[in-house]
């Protein structure tokens, strides 16, 4: 499967086919129970209500994928959560380019808004590449350590 051949999609919850579902909560799972031994809950409620998905798809597969919510539902600010990208894609240049959609996205539906995270800490450095910055301690969240992050308003 070549790269090139990717599409990007934003949706909400109830626009997402079946296929496309299933997809991003593989994706989701692969990355965060899978790779990172991590149990814990995905489905956390927060995928319907309020969330867009922003995900990449080549031909049937979701590769790539995030979701962005307005202020008030994860934090007080605007927030984008769940980024992973596939495996088989990392060092294509994918994650820079969902984080670059991501915050697009959120930089149309919510101008001017404060964008807050939930950072691996060993991503820290890649948060700040997009205007990040540490905004809390460090804190162990399903035994990985993370971070709140900020970006400020435009």
């Amino acid at each position: 499967m070549s790269i090139n051949n990717k599409r990007w999609y934003l949706k909400a919850f109830d626009e997402l086919t079946n296929r496309e579902l299933y997809g991003i909560l593989q994706l989701r799972t692969e990355v965060f129970v899978v790779e990172q031994t991590c149990i814990f809950q995905d489905m956390d409620g927060k995928d319907y209500d309020n969330c867009q998905h922003i995900f990449c798809k080549i031909e049937e597969k979701v590769i790539a994928c995030s979701r962005i919510f307005p202020s008030g539902v994860t934090f007080k600010e605007a927030s984008v959560g769940r980024i992973c990208t596939s495996p088989a894609h990392r060092g294509s240049g994918l994650g820079k380019e969902l984080m670059r959609r991501s915050l697009a996205e959120m930089d149309r539906l919510f101008p001017g808004a404060s964008i807050r995270i939930g950072a691996q800490t060993y991503l820290n450095n890649f948060y700040k590449n997009f205007g990040f910055v540490n905004a809390s301690e460090l804190y162990m969240e399903d035994g990985i350590e993370h971070v709140e992050m900020v970006r400020p308003s435009n």
